[in-house]
């Protein structure tokens, strides 16, 4: 399966889009793209794993890592898992990773952004 990490907009807010295997041989491509998203210091980004097929420890460990460092950038952080994507939502379930990253099921869930502020 392919693998590829696309720069979008979601809920008005830049976005990667994860599609294939977010595992050990692509997870480090996730955090390349992530870490050059911060780098602009957004408001806020959102994290779309609606079209990820498969997540391991390796994916779930950069979630965590994305979180951390959004957290430290002061950069709100919301993670789209759908819970029809099972693949997907039954490691984040098994692994409790809603307890540390912020999931939604949907981009409906993000909430608007606070007058003033800008995405990008």
């Amino acid at each position: 399966m392919l693998f590829d990490v696309e720069r979008s907009t979601i809920a008005g807010r830049p976005a990667l889009t994860v599609r294939g295997e977010l595992d050990i041989a692509t997870a480090p491509q996730l955090a390349d793209a992530a870490e050059a998203l911060l780098a602009s210091s957004p408001a806020a980004i959102v994290v779309d794993l609606t079209p990820t097929v498969f997540l391991d420890s390796s994916g779930a460990h950069t979630l965590v890592t994305i979180t951390r460092r959004a957290a430290a950038a002061g950069t709100v952080l919301h993670v789209v898992a759908p819970r029809a994507n099972r693949p997907v939502r039954l490691p984040i379930d098994l692994l409790q990773l809603d307890t540390v990253v912020p999931i939604v099921d949907s981009a409906g869930e993000i909430p608007g952004i606070a007058a003033g502020h800008d995405a990008t």
